[in-house]
């Protein structure tokens, strides 16, 4: 036999604790000596820990239906009658929590519109339910007469729904709450509270202390519940309309208005709760659609940043592999040289000396990518525009001498200094003249030339370095996505070489852009901010 353990049962026994504390504090008026009040807190408890919990707390709230007879109203109803409220009432309620999790799917957490609006249709289901059930189980035992019916049933029902209205989606949203985090939840509200409680404070006394006509200041209460709702969503509209219910009926009792008035009274509460409750799930689920919208900013923002990392890895390769094969050719050169009987000396230095800057320079292409990936920005510095493009075509012009490449570099007199990383902007005119070395062999141009110029635009005031040949040119499907990964006119290509090289200008604040692609007339365009 199943043993259930008493801690499972604890819940239970407190919450039927809590329904009788809460119809003792509720309990204002009755009607012919039968218990019908416009308040019912309780039952919005209970139905909340029906739709957690399951059919247990329908067991707990008929326990507290039937208590509450015999301590708090000190009914003088036969038994049978008693344990038939008590059934109508567990029964009714739970068939609507039931239904609201069974077949409408209602989501506990109230994250949707959708959400509430199940939530607060199975409680007007279950208001409804109970309400023709009592009021058939009064009828038939003689309690109420036909003539009785709207006076007790139209209370009973607006109890229930007010209770279920204002209390459920509070319990259901403070049950989602860590059990360690309520504090931190509560403590930065405190101030707000207790400006909001002032405030409903002040309206009530309005409202319920100012006689037949405060009913006209009615729409003071609005102000506190809307303005919680807007700033924290579902969970300020449930504790400002908690706050102003609980008020509501103190300040009823305590002025001795009557059943009718409260009745009254309630059924403005009931169009100012839907409204709490609306606008505050809209509000908390516009609030998780942009933190959801955030997150995938987060999500692929990083994912951006590995593609980087990754394109980057794949094109150390491909930045390498120039120096490399020119330093590789330069040491077989020089080894050559020094074979023979009469070595030219002086030759053969001068072939170790540029292997010595090919070398330094992949080194430097490695270490400044490392720090590139990790600052996710280049090193910035001074740089002299005329001396950094010499100092960078020093490193091809051997290449393209083999290649019979004419290379002219024209840069404009005065050029401002700009900041940038000069190995990274190197790397970028390197690459764009080896492309053009490249589309000039494979095009088998005989006079093959290309030109590297400078200049400063003055509107807007920026940098242009133009690097143009007379090479084959680039096609219109290639050129239309010259800049993705992957994409190459060259037959060994990897395509990622303009990927990076764009990758780093715009790391310079500027942009690198095709401006031609015509065959004899290719032209790529750096631009960089000057100030």
């Amino acid at each position: 036999m199943k043993k259930f353990p008493a801690a499972q049962w604890l819940g239970p026994i407190v919450f039927v604790g809590l329904y009788v504390l809460l119809e003792w504090m509720s309990y204002i008026h009755e009607y012919k000596d039968v218990p019908i009040t416009p308040w019912n807190p309780g039952v919005g408890v209970m139905f909340a820990m029906m739709i957690l919990r399951g059919p247990v707390y329908a067991a707990a709230l008929f326990a507290g239906v039937v208590l509450s007879e015999l301590f708090v109203l000190q009914s003088d109803l036969s038994w049978y009658f008693m344990l038939g409220i008590a059934a109508s009432i567990a029964g009714g309620y739970l068939a609507a929590a039931i239904a609201a999790r069974r077949y409408w799917r209602l989501d506990v957490s109230l994250r949707r519109l959708y959400d509430v609006l199940a939530m607060l249709g199975a409680g007007i289901f279950g208001a409804v339910l109970v309400t023709l059930l009592l009021t058939l189980l009064f009828l038939f035992a003689n309690t109420l007469d036909l003539a009785d019916l709207s006076s007790a049933s139209l209370p009973l029902l607006l109890g229930d729904m007010i209770g279920i209205g204002v209390m459920t989606p509070l319990v259901l949203r403070l049950a989602q709450l860590p059990h360690d985090r309520w504090w931190n939840f509560v403590v930065p509200l405190i101030p707000e509270t207790v400006a909001f409680g002032i405030f409903i404070s002040v309206a009530l006394w309005l409202i319920v202390g100012g006689g037949p006509g405060g009913f006209k200041f009615f729409y003071l209460l609005f102000l506190p519940v809307v303005g919680a709702a807007l700033r924290h969503g579902l969970d300020g509209g449930c504790l400002s309309l908690a706050t102003i219910q609980l008020g509501l009926v103190g300040m009823l009792h305590y002025f001795g208005y009557g059943a009718d008035e409260f009745t009254e009274f309630q059924a403005l509460m009931l169009v100012l709760t839907a409204t709490g409750l609306i606008i505050g799930v809209e509000v908390s689920e516009r609030k998780a659609a942009e933190a959801l919208l955030k997150e995938k900013e987060n999500e692929a923002t990083l994912a951006a940043r590995f593609n980087l990392v990754s394109g980057m890895a794949s094109a150390l390769a491909h930045e390498m592999n120039q120096p490399m094969t020119a330093a590789r050719a330069l040491a077989r050169s020089a080894q050559e040289i020094m074979s023979k009987p009469d070595a030219d000396l002086a030759r053969a230095g001068s072939n170790i000396s540029s292997m010595v800057a090919q070398i330094d320079h992949a080194s430097n292409i490695v270490r400044r990518m490392r720090e590139f990936l990790r600052r996710g920005k280049p090193r910035s510095s001074t740089l002299d525009v005329a001396t950094m493009l010499n100092d960078a075509l020093l490193l091809i012009r051997g290449q393209a001498n083999a290649a019979k490449v004419k290379i002219e570099l024209e840069v404009a007199a005065n050029l401002p200094p700009i900041q940038g990383d000069q190995i990274q902007l190197q790397q970028v005119i390197l690459n764009l003249v080896r492309n053009s070395i490249d589309s000039i062999i494979s095009s088998r141009t005989l006079d093959g030339i290309v030109k590297i110029s400078a200049r400063a635009i003055e509107k807007p005031r920026r940098l242009e370095i133009s690097v143009s040949d007379n090479g084959g040119g680039i096609s219109s499907e290639v050129a239309g996505r010259l800049f993705e990964p992957l994409a190459t006119s060259k037959p060994d290509g990897l395509g990622l070489g303009l990927p990076i090289s764009s990758s780093i200008v715009q790391a310079h604040g500027g942009k690198l852009v095709l401006q031609s692609h015509l065959p004899r007339a290719t032209e790529f365009r750096v631009l960089l901010p000057v100030d």
